[in-house]
């Protein structure tokens, strides 16, 4: 169990998308082990947490992520960005 409590993903998404994601998505305004975080030069970091609550958001919201034979990803308009697991 110790090791889920340190899963995290990272993705990039540009400046204007990473600062979006980490100051107002509606994730971004949860409590702060919730939030995504902006790592800078476009790159945002989720937790297992964070991960938990982006998926919670609807196809039709911007942060919406899809889990499919093309990956994990996150859209963000047309877009989609694709996450990478750290481990």
């Amino acid at each position: 169990m110790h090791g889920m409590a340190e899963q995290r993903w990272r993705v990039e998404v540009g400046p204007e998308n990473a600062a979006w994601l980490a100051t107002e998505c509606r994730t971004a305004l949860l409590a702060r082990e919730y939030r995504p975080i902006d790592a800078g030069e476009g790159v945002v970091e989720f937790n297992r947490l964070a991960m938990g609550a982006i998926r919670e958001l609807g196809e039709e919201e911007d942060g919406y992520v899809t889990d499919d034979g093309d990956g994990l990803r996150i859209w963000i308009g047309d877009d989609a960005f694709e996450l990478e697991r750290l481990d």
